[in-house]
Order: structure tokens, then sequence, then C-alpha cells
């Protein structure tokens, strides 16, 4: 993970020590050789997918590239908000990194394992899924923590709520409902020790005011202020990720071009199942890089 990125580009490389001396830890060997038993680790996943976010914007800016005059809005999904806010001078790399070094370690430890699951709902709409999860949480937690794209929705809470959801949205013909492999239930009130840790963690190193204004997770608005920033991030540790609505808010304001930056290609790829007129492209590496600059 990023290391054909950093033997390509001095400046991502940069980014991975900047991101290890932050840490007191070296994360991008563990990235570049794993194991990956041990990169997947909530506490070590986040940090290390920002760094290659991060890195391939740098190596961007460095041939070039101006965020503030080329992107009307910045975005992230879920832990990918802090990226999104690193990008945008909001949060320096090193805060960031330690932010959400303390995020994935609160979020871990806010629930016992096997206490808590989550489920995607493939083919369901969002009534659906309400449906669903007002059926099966009786006493326990079990609610909607991402609303990804048209048909995607996924649910969080105690396991046994989001059992009985899965069979609810059988019931009601969805055409797939299954349990995810995941670490802990995220983006539900299950979370809400891990929230507190954040709002401490962001009073130690608060958000300014970024360059470019953020699309944000839990209200699927802009917004450019600082403080109100940090007090949407701690929302969103419990909190429902419209990412559906933030991609469509983008696009009524004439954004039909969406950049993903990073490893993978998730969010690229869903943005033309959100909508058929939005694009999607994918940079993370070294030779995407080359082809993007090359189309600019």
């Amino acid at each position: 993970m990023g290391r054909d990125l950093a033997g390509a580009s001095t400046v991502a490389r940069l980014v991975f020590e900047e991101v290890d001396d932050a840490l007191s830890q070296s994360l991008s060997r563990l990235m570049f050789d794993g194991p990956g038993e041990e990169l997947v680790l909530t506490e070590n996943a986040q940090p290390a997918l920002m760094a290659v976010s991060v890195a391939v914007l740098r190596t961007l800016e460095d041939a070039g590239l101006d965020l503030a005059a080329g992107a009307r809005f910045v975005a992230g999904h879920s832990l990918g908000e802090y990226s999104a806010l690193c990008a945008a001078g909001a949060f320096s790399l090193a805060d960031t990194a330690r932010l959400l070094k303390a995020r994935g370690r609160a979020m871990q430890a806010a629930v016992p394992v096997g206490d808590g699951a989550m489920a995607a709902l493939l083919g369901a709409t969002l009534e659906q899924a309400e449906e669903a999860v007002a059926a099966a949480a009786e006493d326990e937690v079990c609610a909607i923590a991402n609303d990804n794209a048209t048909g995607q929705v996924v649910i969080s809470g105690h396991a046994g709520a989001i059992d009985r959801a899965i069979a609810a949205a059988q019931e009601m013909g969805v055409r797939r409902a299954m349990k995810l492999q995941v670490s802990a239930p995220f983006h539900c009130a299950l979370m809400q020790p891990a929230a507190d840790v954040m709002a401490e963690e962001l009073e130690r190193a608060p958000p300014g005011n970024p360059a470019v204004p953020l699309i944000a997770n839990v209200t699927a608005q802009a917004v450019s202020d600082g403080p109100t920033i940090g007090g949407l991030l701690v929302q969103q540790v419990t909190g429902l990720v419209r990412w559906r609505e933030s991609m469509l808010f983008a696009r009524d304001r004439g954004c039909a071009e969406l950049v993903e930056l990073g490893a993978g290609k998730v969010l690229a790829t869903m943005a033309r199942r959100i909508d058929p007129d939005l694009t999607g492209t994918a940079v993370g590496t070294p030779d995407d890089i080359d082809k993007f600059l090359a189309a600019a």
C-alpha cells in the first residue's frame, strides 16, 4: 500500500515519513510490507489510508495542481473526511495522523468484540432500510450507518439487532442482505465513547477554516467554519454518513466530475450509481497520476 507511489515520488515519500514521525511508528513499513492483519487494524488503517490520499494530492500539487483553484468542494467518506480536511489545509498532516490514530483506537475500544455488527443491504431503498432497522431494534441499537449510493445502504448496531434487520430486509424482498467483516459497529450510538474521545482530541487539535468548503458527512451540506467542522466531526462518529446526498449536493451545484485521491476506487465507482451523469475518476498510483496530469 503506497509503496509504488513512494518509489516514484519524493514528495509522496516525505508524506509517509512525516506520518511516521508524527505517530512515532514506522507505519510506512507496515503499509509497504505488511503484515496485512496488522495493517487492517483500525488504528493503523485509518492513518494509512489518509497518508496515501495526501501523498497523491501533494504529488499532484508538486506538478502544478492548485486544489483551491481547481476544486469547488472537498469531501471524504468517514475517516476520509479527515483526509479531505488535511488536503484543504484545515489540519496539518501531523495532526491528521494523530487524530486518526486516536479515532481508530477509540472506535475499536468502544464496543467489546462480538457485541456489535454491520450489514450491507444491497438493492434496498433508504426507506426500506429505515423500516428494517426500526422493526429490528427492539431494546438494542440498530441504525443506518452509511447511505452510500442508490441501492447500497449499510446498517450498524448490536449483533442481534443486525441479524433481525437482515431477516426483515429479506422478508421485504431486498436483493441481498449480508453481514460485513468489520472490527466494530461504526456510525451508530454504540460509538458514543469514541465520540467523547474525539471531542477531547479535537479540542487539543481543532480544525481551521479549509481553503475549499467541505461537504460534511452528517449534513450533506457545505461548511467552511473550523469550529463548526470540529463539532460535525464529533457527530460523525455516531452519525449517518450521508454520502449519496453529499454527492447529489455537489452535482446540484455544478460538479459533474468527482476525483477520488488515494487507495482504491470505491467512491469513484459509486459516483455513477448515485447519478449516471456523474463522472468518477480514481487517482492513486503513479500511472493514475501521470494520466490525470496529461488530461488536465
